[in-house]
């Protein structure tokens, strides 16, 4: 599978990618909160459509009603689809577009930190069914991925953090150019200097754009998560477990750093990871600002596990870090995972 195209360019400019569009149609979906980046794009659009781009409405009821609306708007199988939001609309968007009429171009212009280091890059897109998370979607990927920086200037400080959870999971994972630790410190300054990115945007990019890159390596020599994919779920298992107790009140990141000491402090039970993992990793996130203690008893997670989709004959692949740089999958049931955690 070809890899994602990633391009970093102001957000003014990216109009200028659909200028040679003329053959076909070009639409917007758009998550309400954020429909002036929409209008900021120069994208000459034949129609918007704003969503409200949250969990509740991350379903195939609203993958039926984008399609509609496409149908409505007389889009024809040469039509290009434009998600502009976080990840709930990027994985909305991108499934609507592989879907109708059997599949048309999509591109997306993600406007949080999360989703520009995880949720637009790597071609997963879905709904989720009934409490469980992305359930029912495709492996596609979009023609583009439009990484900007205005938009992040805009956002809460806790989008910020729950952001840059996935960002270090990123270098958790391949931290062969050593920008874990240049992570930690220009998290725990932007912390410092209260949330704000001042001074820091450039080097917050290059950082996004070194995660994006490995993402979008992995997910192109693996597309369909049979070996090596598997390890960017690192902190998910326990994360979506998290954040289905909480009624999705912890957001996603969040859960997924939990997740992370979670799955270090498995390592480190089971003899696999070097000692002291688990207190460095929390120590770094709480630098960063990061929460890392997961408000539910491991036993209250079980079950939820048992149902998670990457769940095969009663075991779920676990990603386990061992150092950082350093992680590997392991098929555990989740009755021993509760086990060894309460230890």
């Amino acid at each position: 599978m070809d890899r994602v195209n990633i391009i970093h360019r102001p957000i003014g400019e990216v109009g200028l990618w659909f200028s040679g569009e003329e053959a076909g149609y070009v639409f917007i979906v758009s998550d309400r909160n954020v429909r002036r980046w929409a209008d900021r794009t120069g994208i000459k659009a034949k129609g918007i459509l704003e969503i409200d781009a949250l969990e509740d409405y991350k379903s195939f009821g609203t993958v039926v009603d984008i399609c509609r609306w496409l149908m409505e708007m007389g889009a024809d199988r040469n039509s290009i689809l434009v998600g502009i939001g976080g990840g709930v609309t990027t994985d909305i968007t991108g499934f609507a577009a592989s879907v109708y009429k059997r599949g048309i171009r999509f591109a997306f212009v993600p406007t949080t930190l999360l989703s520009q280091v995880d949720a637009a890059i790597g071609g997963k897109n879905g709904v989720n069914l009934d409490s469980f998370k992305n359930m029912i979607g495709v492996i596609r990927q979009p023609d583009a991925v439009f990484i900007c920086p205005e938009p992040l200037d805009t956002l809460p400080y806790t989008q910020i953090i729950s952001g840059a959870a996935e960002l270090l999971k990123t270098f958790i994972i391949d931290n062969s150019k050593g920008l874990y630790g240049k992570a930690v410190e220009t998290l725990s300054r932007i912390r410092e200097a209260g949330g704000k990115l001042d001074g820091y945007s450039g080097i917050l990019g290059e950082l996004i754009s070194e995660a994006a890159a490995i993402k979008a390596g992995i997910a192109g020599r693996d597309p369909f998560e049979r070996d090596e994919r598997r390890l960017l779920n690192l902190g998910h298992t326990f994360g979506h477990a998290i954040e289905k107790e909480s009624g999705e009140s912890v957001p996603h990141g969040n859960a997924v750093a939990m997740g992370i000491i979670l799955a270090a402090r498995l390592a480190e039970n089971t003899g696999l990871a070097e000692k002291g993992l688990t207190e460095r990793l929390e120590a770094d996130f709480k630098a960063c600002g990061i929460p890392t203690g997961c408000p539910f008893e491991i036993g209250r997670l079980t079950e939820a596990m048992r149902k998670d989709k990457k769940a095969e004959g009663g075991l779920v692949h676990f990603v386990l870090p061992f150092k950082v740089g350093h992680v590997e999958t392991r098929s555990l049931s989740p009755d021993d995972v509760t086990r060894l955690l309460q230890e």
